[in-house]
This record gives C-alpha cells, sequence and structure tokens, in this order.
C-alpha cells in the first residue's frame, strides 16, 4: 500500500515533468545560442591529420588543455605513432591506439600496454565531454594512479551512441534519485500534513508550495557532489552525433575529430579477439600536424 505522502511525491514529479516540458522550446532556442557562443569562444590549437588503413581523420587539438597538446604533437613529429596500431575496440565506446608495442606485434598478442615514464597531470575541462569524436588520454585506474594522470604514450577516441532526450531524462533521474530522496526527507516530509490538508481547502496555497518544495529540492540536488545534470551542449551533442557520458569528467579531452567520423565506427565495428585487439590489424600510417 503506498505511504500517504506518495501522491504528493507524485505531484511534485509531475509538477517537474510539465515545467521541464513548458520550456522546451526555450531550451531549443536556448541549444542554439549557445552552440552558437561556442563557435565564437571555443579555440582550437593545432590540426591533426590521422591516416589509417582503412580510411582518414582529421582532429583539431583544444588550446586550453596545453600541455596534452604540447605533448600528443611532439610524439606525433617524431614518428612515435607511425605504424602502431589500434589495440582495443570496443563498439558502442571507443577505439585505441598508438602504443608503441603494437609496432610490428604478431597477430593475435596481447598489446597497449601502459607507460607511465609518458604520463602527465591531467587538465580536466568542464567544457570538453566524451562525445563521439573526442580525442583523449587514457590512464590508468584510481587505485594506482589516485592523480589521474594521462598516459601520452597512447590515445583514444570516442565512438558512443545516439541518445532520446527522454533517455537522458531517465539517466538524470536515477543517478539523482538518492540525493532527492534525501531532499524530500529534509524540505516534504516536515510539512506533510500541513500539504495533505491545503490540498483539500487551499488549492492555490498548496500549489503555491508545492513549487517551493521543488525548487528547493532541485537545488540540493544541484549542489550536492555527485549529481548528474546535462548541460544543454551534452544533450544537443548526445542525441545527434552520440557519445559515452559515464566517462564525463574523468579522463582528459584535448581534442575532437571533426571529419572522418565514420570511420570511428568502421574501426569501432571490426571482429576482435578476446583481448578487444581487432582480428585485422588497423594500423595508424601516420599522424601529420598542420
Amino acid at each position: 500500500m503506498p505511504r500517504k505522502g506518495s501522491h504528493i511525491f507524485c505531484v511534485l514529479q509531475h509538477n517537474i515533468y510539465f515545467y521541464r516540458q513548458n520550456k522546451k522550446v526555450m531550451k531549443k532556442t536556448y541549444f542554439i545560442l549557445v552552440l552558437l557562443l561556442a563557435i565564437t569562444t571555443t579555440t582550437f590549437a593545432q590540426t591533426v591529420i590521422i591516416t589509417t588503413n582503412v580510411g582518414t581523420m582529421k582532429a583539431k587539438l583544444y588550446s586550453n588543455t596545453p600541455n596534452h597538446v604540447r605533448t600528443f604533437v611532439a610524439r606525433a613529429k617524431q614518428g612515435k605513432f607511425n605504424g602502431t596500431l589500434f589495440t582495443r575496440v570496443i563498439p558502442g565506446f571507443m577505439i585505441q591506439g598508438g602504443s608503441l608495442d603494437s609496432r610490428n606485434a604478431a597477430p593475435g598478442a596481447k598489446v597497449g600496454f601502459a607507460d607511465r615514464s609518458t604520463e602527465i597531470m591531467p587538465e580536466f575541462r568542464p567544457e570538453h565531454f566524451s562525445k563521439k569524436g573526442a580525442l583523449a588520454a587514457p590512464r590508468q585506474n584510481d587505485d594506482i594512479n589516485p592523480k589521474r594522470k594521462s598516459d601520452m604514450s597512447q590515445f583514444f577516441i570516442f565512438e558512443g551512441k545516439v541518445y532520446r532526450s527522454g533517455e537522458l531524462d531517465t539517466l538524470e533521474l536515477r543517478a539523482n534519485q538518492k540525493i532527492q530522496r534525501k531532499a524530500m526527507e529534509k524540505f516534504y516530509n516536515p510539512v506533510e500534513n500541513e500539504l495533505l490538508a491545503l490540498r483539500d481547502t487551499n488549492k492555490a496555497e498548496f500549489n503555491r508550495r508545492i513549487r517551493i518544495i521543488r525548487e528547493q529540492v532541485d537545488s540540493m540536488v544541484m549542489a550536492t557532489p555527485g549529481h548528474l545534470k546535462f548541460t544543454p551542449e551534452q544533450r544537443e551533442a548526445y542525441t545527434t552525433v552520440g557519445g559515452y557520458h559515464y566517462l564525463d569528467g574523468l579522463y582528459t579531452i584535448f581534442g575532437e575529430v571533426t571529419e572522418g567520423l565514420d570511420i570511428i565506427d568502421k574501426i569501432a565495428n571490426q571482429p576482435r579477439d578476446i583481448y578487444d585487439r581487432p582480428k585485422k590489424d588497423i594500423r595508424i600510417i601516420n599522424i601529420k600536424i598542420e
């Protein structure tokens, strides 16, 4: 049997839903404004041409991740990536390559091991997230790499998937459920009986109080570390080109593929062995810096 306050919680959820629905037109306009702003504020350091035996990708490197760009460019100019393989590919996730131990590797050999000597400090930027084509630096797990230093001996490129807007809403609700429950306990539970009485005697006051509680709950969710709230830029990217939102903010992203996104798909969907290495070698012929 549902708890007596469950109706109010449903009303809150119902109001929140329609509040969001009524803002959709405004959000679409906001998306456009944000994208125009991004075009005028995002600056790129250099352009990269990644030529493989299955096609070519062009990427732009970000100016606000200078250490990663400097290191990547230096290794590329030294030919460190030339002749290496994409050693780990997972459809719907990413493609990873560039490791020196993959050059001339025997078929079926496990390759792509980390090189701790190439690690640099992370350069996390909230405006760079794991959309399809995002160029990122791999790293060791937190237990042995608590500072989340990047391993610049390799790189990976996100493929991900395209989400529906409703899927992103569901992801937010699931991720924030515990926080929202605590917020309800703080802001709703103490006045539950008052609200139940107002629901039948003073509808206008009931709705006003519900709006206040909704705002308090939303504020607490947004102020709590670990909450999930997709930005307009993320929503636009994840519902168009796609991506892999689970790693947002966890790896340094220092560029993005701007041409040849289909090559990412071609590489990610190669038949692979138990190590996720393509059974047919996918080789980086060269990486040219323009």
